[in-house]
């Protein structure tokens, strides 16, 4: 096992294209930690610069206490596996799975010791014989694992590994990571754009944005108490619901009022409302945020939350199986159209309800579980209450502030426009490579 530690890292490619900016993060023993965000925020480049593929251009890398800058790749004791893993097609799974013990020289009883238990820890013993050609997809990404865990690092690496696998094995795989992690209890920092397997995976999810790191919690607090609106939108499917909203007093109660509606707030969510006085009565946009899930259709919730109370105008009607989605319009006098309007909203009801599309329904919104966050830096405008889940890990975090998307843009400079995946490959001094042994 081994502790990460992340000083300040920034990576600038000589063409100016900044892929990673300031970002900073203490990774203890064993945990598991997973890189979230859309496609070039920078997330594969800060898994190659820990493996020693990408220069860094500022900061400083410690694994277990010592800098590793300047250390070669081969000498950080890390093990990287990519979504592009490649397996030797004439070789055995035996053989695959050993061949980076054999160049480095390991005795033939300590590689037959690492690759067979590691082959019955991933299920792969009746296998070790065949042929990668007769296996399958999720056979052969254990394969692929292995070939990593035979030689016993301090740090797994793992740069979406899943990407390539179907529906269901990537269920599957997903699985079998998490479970060998809590096996092995060694330090894995992983990366994907899937917040699924973000959600699940992860003791700890950092989401990022442009190079920048927004938040560093655990899943279930980035779900409750998203930082800022974009962390809000990224966790959560189907994403969650935005409206320009206002604040008003309304026969002593605080009310928000957002497209033409009108909902009141409980006491608890009024008395977690930073700077109340700034938005209440004041005219000040801000901006309303509903996830799906926390809006109602059921007669016993209409009954008991009479304030919060809004009427919608069924279009869609996609039925899940699992779930029922309703995509609704607001406005219940508006035409349909192909355009995305202010007024639209996504709920998420139960898959045995008769709600049919064109009907005008009413609708309960659970205002316990609203979001609020200002229309110019987008931050939450909620403290955190007594449900805040705060652990060793991410005590320091808790009080972590994103930059603004103006602090951001200033930050890059107009010379250094932040990076997308697409460049990252074009502007690296290094040439990529599937897989490490690092």
């Amino acid at each position: 096992m081994a502790r990460l530690s992340l000083k300040g890292l920034s990576k600038v490619y000589p063409s100016g294209v900044a892929a990673v900016t300031d970002f900073s993060l203490d990774i203890r023993d064993g945990e598991f930690v997973v890189l979230v965000g859309p496609s070039g925020c920078g997330k594969s480049t800060i898994l190659r610069m820990i493996a020693g593929l990408e220069e860094i251009t500022a900061g400083e890398l410690y694994i277990d206490g010592k800098k590793v800058n300047d250390v070669d790749t081969k000498d950080r004791d890390v093990a990287m596996l990519s979504q592009g893993f490649t397996l030797y097609p004439h070789l055995t799974v035996y053989d695959n799975m050993a061949f980076g013990l054999k160049l480095r020289k390991v005795s033939k009883q300590d590689i037959d010791r690492r690759v067979r238990e590691a082959a019955a820890v991933l299920g792969l013993t009746d296998c070790l014989m065949r042929k990668p050609k007769t296996l399958s997809a999720g056979q052969r990404q254990r394969v692929a694992l292995g070939r990593a865990l035979v030689r016993e690092p301090k740090v797994f690496l793992l740069d979406e590994p899943l990407s390539n696998l179907d529906g269901r094995l990537r269920a599957q795989m997903r699985t079998e990571i998490a479970k060998l992690h809590a096996r092995l209890g060694t330090t894995f920092l992983y990366v994907t754009n899937d917040q699924v397997e973000a959600m699940t995976m992860g003791t700890r999810v950092v989401v990022l944005r442009e190079g920048f790191m927004q938040q560093a919690d655990t899943p279930q607090n980035l779900y409750d108490y998203p930082i800022n609106r974009f962390v809000a939108g990224l966790i959560g499917m189907p994403p969650m619901n935005f409206f320009e909203a206002r604040l008003a007093r309304i026969r002593e109660r605080a009310c928000v009022e957002f497209a033409g509606k009108r909902i009141a707030l409980p006491r608890s969510v009024e008395m977690r409302i930073r700077s109340l006085d700034t938005y209440l009565d004041t005219d000040k946009p801000l901006i309303l945020g509903i996830r799906p899930e926390d809006i109602h259709d059921e007669e016993n919730f209409l009954a008991a939350s009479p304030d919060t109370i809004i009427q919608a105008m069924v279009e869609v009607v996609e039925k899940l199986g699992a779930e029922t989605h309703l995509c609704c319009c607001l406005d219940t006098k508006a035409e349909e159209g192909a355009s995305i309007r202010s007024s639209d909203l996504i709920v998420r009801v139960d898959p045995r309800s008769t709600v049919a599309r064109g009907e005008v329904v009413e609708l309960a919104v659970d205002a316990r579980h609203i979001h609020l966050f200002d229309v110019e830096t987008e931050l939450s405008l909620l403290a955190h209450d007594e449900d805040y889940e705060v652990i060793p890990e991410n005590e320091k975090a808790a009080s972590f502030v994103p930059l603004t998307p103006q602090e951001m843009r200033a930050k890059l400079g107009k010379d250094r426009a932040p990076a997308r995946e697409g460049l990252f490959r074009r502007g690296s001094r290094t040439k990529p490579s599937d897989e490490t042994d690092a």
